[in-house]
């Protein structure tokens, strides 16, 4: 099954936006879950992809409320409430999985924090949700509550650009495949000194028939799953931006299942 993140970019009605990506043949898509990003219309994007003849593949929480659920505060309070609002939501609309951020390198996880996700993960059992913990600079917190939070509902989402980003040299698969529950794949590049992320794959530095043989050895059946942008191709029209989107995708599927 190949999928894609909804939210990469052009302004189009919802209903056209999931119309556009099966046409360009995509079997599913990834939700972003939240009011932010003026997508003030999100909880009526299942029943828009499901008419469109798309599968749910999972939901993307807000990454604006990522340094939070650490915090002793309001925004602390907040941003636990909207993750166990998004447990509650998978459950109603039927999304298996709901992707989520932990705090940078620099806000090592607390008592707090840890508690916090042992209660997410308790709820995400009781709901039969999966929490998806996705890798960016945050590879301490990652693996700390990977190790202290003992739940089969709590495991991984390997981003592929964030990886060779940020930890090159780290096997991050070898750490975590064994719970790997999504992908986010997306190419990376360094210009003139600044990273260049969510573009699509091989267009960046990534060496993608490793990098999908080794996503192939954890033995993750799941979604070859798209979280590229439309930043860096303007002149680019939504068909033509989906179209190249899913060849390459077709592509990594290649590289993913050849012996």
């Amino acid at each position: 099954m190949i999928t894609i993140y909804d939210w990469f970019g052009y302004d189009l009605p919802t209903e056209e936006r999931y119309k556009q990506i099966k046409e360009a043949g995509f079997d599913g898509v990834l939700l972003w879950w939240s009011a932010l990003l003026n997508r003030n219309d999100y909880r009526n994007a299942p029943q828009a992809a499901r008419k469109a003849g798309l599968v749910i593949e999972n939901i993307h929480t807000p990454f604006q409320i990522e340094e939070d659920i650490w915090l002793d505060n309001l925004d602390g309070k907040a941003a636990m409430d909207c993750y166990l609002q998004c447990v509650t939501d998978c459950a109603e609309f039927e999304i298996p999985t709901m992707v989520v951020h932990l705090p940078d390198e620099d806000m090592p996880c607390n008592e707090l924090g840890l508690n916090r996700m042992k209660k997410l993960a308790v709820k995400a059992e009781r709901f039969g949700v999966n929490i998806a913990l996705e890798n960016l600079h945050n590879l301490t917190n990652l693996a700390f509550v990977m190790e202290h939070v003992d739940s089969i509902r709590i495991g991984f989402c390997y981003d592929c650009s964030h990886h060779y980003r940020f930890y090159p040299d780290r096997d991050l698969l070898s750490m975590f495949g064994s719970r790997l529950m999504a992908l986010h794949l997306h190419d990376f590049d360094e210009v003139n000194g600044q990273y260049v992320t969510h573009r699509l794959p091989f267009d960046g530095i990534i060496d993608w028939h490793t990098a999908m043989k080794n996503i192939r050895a954890t033995g993750y059946t799941g979604a070859t799953a798209i979280e590229a942008m439309n930043w860096n191709y303007k002149d680019s029209s939504i068909e033509e931006f989906l179209i190249e989107a899913y060849k390459r995708a077709r592509m990594l599927e290649k590289f993913r299942y050849e012996e």
